[in-house]
């Protein structure tokens, strides 16, 4: 060994040891029971297992574990057994030591554990289905044994988000739509507040870099005069606080880049049109925790003397706390600068639980949880009801559990004053499948506050609720569009999905009978030319609509299967398609790309993956290949837009824009298959964009707009709609643009129009 290497591998040692040092330190400065030596055991046995193996940035394998036991220990409060599990969680997946083993030397809990954060091999869902489904059940099976599980998942995410930097771009996009469609709302459901934030920001800073930097650089450039708009807002509390003696602290809380970002995409509202980056947060210490409530509210009624505050804008979250803990009161007052604020009054107890999460401060003796499981049990039964009948497609599994992750509560009582935590947007549909499915299933209405109502009604909090059934009521496919809740939706297609097996049981012995007496052969090439044809995504699709008749087989379809050239039923419908540059060589094509070399493309002229193909790599669209790739009409990309490819189940590549809500799915359903995308593009080609208007109608307004299109940037117009209405007017304007760049200058252009009130892009 030479000596360069020993110095290294010396600083290596050094820096290992002290990140232990580091967490054996937080964890003694813990309220935690000071269980050392199994903490130690776990960092030598998970050392050891190790050794020798890096991480793509360099630094030696076990600083990832014991940076997520750090988390685990003091960002989420964790104890000696969580810590443990954190340093051994990859032990098991990427050495040849198994569960068994950890059993055996650590105990049944911390195995059970590190069970389930190890990836499983196989499917639930079969082939097709991502592994990454399959993983995120397999958590959530474990999860409603132990909720260290998930928490300690959740630690493991956020250090390989804080370290994304070191892997390829299609790795980055993968992990961060991930993170953003799973773990965040996931991390909000149990209540772990700052982490949630973190993901979110992490994941937007690595799939809109520049905009997330736009963002950072504003927020800093406006930073002093939020400082002097807390100052000066804050002062007359905090001498009010002080006359009543109340023992407190006043933060700043600074809204998070991607709750801006998201809140700009919502809304269509530009940074500068953003009224509440700036809230106030109060943290008080009562005398005890029987007064808690009571001082809340004399602090809300003192400020209240101060400022003005908004009729519509107070939330008590005190007397009915979030589904994951959360409480605090939380009211918006008018400065004196004429600026709505929020300000959240909650006391150190409520603001500990707030950031870490209820989850986290469960007792734990003898591996039974000993305090109240509350909500969180209650969210736990409804996962477990969905695991028990999982839906057989990976997208709609990941769907399903993210309706209950995101949605916000609402309170409605039953008939006897029972109370119900709800999702707000619930129907009355979705309230009968939550008491019961046989409520559910023969619902024809509802009485809310004693009025007739139908089942799509739309609940709000405080409403009672009475349902109405009827033994000769059946569910009904429509039923899907309006329910809400992912109880409700899979309890629905369940039964859907048990009638139309009878139904597509037919359909699979009709196109048997007919296969064989026209001398074909029942077989995953004929059904895949079938499905391509009359444009079914699964063959299970096609024996239904055979079955149902909504296809009948003929003449065409014996073309097909001889391979004979379609006349009708072209893959254009939901793709866009840039065909004017489409040509013709034979079977196959070759088209070049800087990164990636020949590519081949089929006989329809699209590029199709071979097994060379480089997913590590960027592809470039440019002029000359851009015919050879799908654009979905789902989010409609153009040059300039923060892309990603798709690689589709017949190796063809989709072009999604990253924030596109079918991409979150591609990206936390199939990750292996997605890839960096990037334009080089050179403005000499047409992408189509709708702009909506709203204004004050005058004269001369179209004039002026057909001023700024036409004439200033010498855009044309494909088509016009505008209407006006007591003097508002409102319309679309269908442009024809080169790329991101020339619509948000004309965007930007069109309001500075006198009388414009709104300008924004529709898909």
């Amino acid at each position: 060994m030479d000596k360069e290497t020993e110095i290294r591998e010396q600083a290596e040692e050094q820096m290992v040891n002290d990140a232990f040092k580091h967490l054996l330190n937080t964890y003694l400065a813990s309220r935690h029971r000071k269980k050392v030596d199994i903490i130690t055991k776990a960092f030598n046995f998970a050392r050891q297992a190790h050794k020798g193996v890096r991480r793509l940035s360099g630094e030696p394998y076990i600083m990832h574990p014991i940076a997520v036991a750090q988390i685990a220990c003091e960002e989420i409060g964790l104890g000696s057994t969580s810590i443990s599990a954190a340093l051994l969680h990859d032990v098991v997946e990427d050495t040849d030591y198994t569960v068994e083993d950890i059993e055996n030397i650590f105990g049944p809990k911390i195995a059970l554990i590190v069970d389930g954060l190890t990836k499983i091999s196989g499917g639930i869902f079969g082939e097709q289905a991502s592994a990454q489904a399959e993983n995120f059940k397999k958590l959530l099976l474990t999860m409603s044994d132990d909720i260290r599980v998930i928490l300690i998942k959740i630690c493991d995410r956020l250090h390989n988000m804080r370290t994304l930097a070191s892997q390829p771009a299609s790795k980055q996009y993968k992990i961060a739509g991930e993170t953003l469609y799973i773990y965040a709302p996931l991390a909000n459901r149990l209540g772990l507040n700052k982490v949630k934030t973190e993901l979110e920001d992490l994941s937007f800073k690595y799939e809109h870099p520049d905009t997330y930097k736009a963002i950072e650089n504003k927020l800093a450039s406006t930073q002093a005069q939020r400082e002097m708009l807390f100052e000066s807002f804050t002062a007359p509390i905090r001498a009010e606080l002080d006359r009543m003696g109340i023992k407190y602290e006043i933060k700043a809380r600074v809204k998070s880049p991607y709750s801006i970002w998201n809140k700009m995409q919502n809304k269509h509202i530009a940074f500068e049109e953003i009224y509440d980056i700036l809230a106030v947060r109060i943290i008080y210490s009562p005398p005890s925790r029987e007064e808690e409530i009571t001082e809340c509210f004399q602090i809300y009624v003192a400020i209240n003397k101060l400022y003005k505050s908004h009729p519509d804008r107070l939330r008590d979250w005190i007397n009915h706390p979030k589904a994951n803990g959360y409480q605090a009161l939380h009211v918006t007052l008018m400065s004196h600068q004429g600026r709505w604020i929020e300000v959240q009054i909650r006391s150190e107890h409520m603001n500990e639980i707030a950031e870490q999460g209820f989850a986290a401060h469960w007792k734990y003796k003898e591996g039974e949880i000993t305090e109240d499981e509350g909500e969180l049990n209650e969210w736990l039964h409804t996962i477990k009801e969905i695991l028990d009948d999982p839906q057989p497609d990976a997208m709609d599994f990941l769907d399903a559990i993210k309706l209950n992750l995101f949605a916000s509560e609402i309170f409605v009582f039953t008939p006897k004053g029972e109370i119900k935590t709800m999702p707000a947007g619930c129907t009355a549909l979705d309230f009968a499948f939550q008491i019961h499915t046989f409520l559910g299933s023969h619902c024809i209405g509802a009485k809310v506050n004693h009025k007739l109502v139908p089942l799509s009604h739309r609940l709000q909090s405080g409403d009672q609720v009475e349902i109405l059934t009827s033994k000769s009521q059946h569910v009904e496919p429509s039923w899907i569009n309006f329910v809400s809740t992912a109880k409700a939706k899979g309890k629905i297609q369940s039964i859907l999905r048990r009638e139309s097996r009878e139904i597509q049981k037919e359909g699979e012995e009709i196109l048997s009978r007919w296969l064989i007496d026209n001398d074909f052969e029942m077989s995953t090439s004929t059904l895949d030319k079938l499905c391509e044809f009359h444009e079914m995504p699964k063959h299970t699709d096609l024996f239904v609509a055979i079955g149902k008749k909504t296809i009948i087989l003929g003449e065409p379809d014996i073309n097909v299967l001889q391979g004979k050239r379609p006349e009708k039923h072209t893959r254009s419908t939901g793709w866009r398609r840039y065909v004017p540059f489409l040509k013709s060589n034979g079977n196959k094509e070759i088209t070049i790309d800087r990164n990636n070399g020949n590519l081949e493309a089929d006989e329809t002229g699209l590029i199709v993956i071979g097994k060379d193909f480089n997913k590590k790599k960027p592809i470039f669209i440019n002029e000359s290949n851009i015919s050879r790739y799908l654009f979905p009409h789902c989010c409609h990309p153009i040059p300039g837009d923060d892309t990603l490819g798709y690689i589709d189940n017949r190796d063809h590549i989709e072009i999604h824009k990253r924030s596109c809500p079918v991409a979150a799915k591609l990206k936390a359903s199939f990750g292996t298959r997605i890839i960096d995308a990037r334009w080089d593009m050179h403005k000499q080609l047409f992408f189509d964009a709708i702009v909506e208007i709203k204004g004050i109608d005058r004269h001369r307004m179209l004039h002026d707009i057909a001023d700024v299109i036409s004439d200033q940037f010498g855009v044309n117009f494909h088509r016009v709609t505008l209407s006006s209405d007591n003097g508002i007017f409102d319309g679309t304007i269908e442009l024809r643009v080169h790329d991101r760049e020339d619509l948000s200058v004309i965007i930007e252009s069109l309001k500075k129009i006198t009388n414009m009130q709104s300008v924004q892009e529709i898909l």
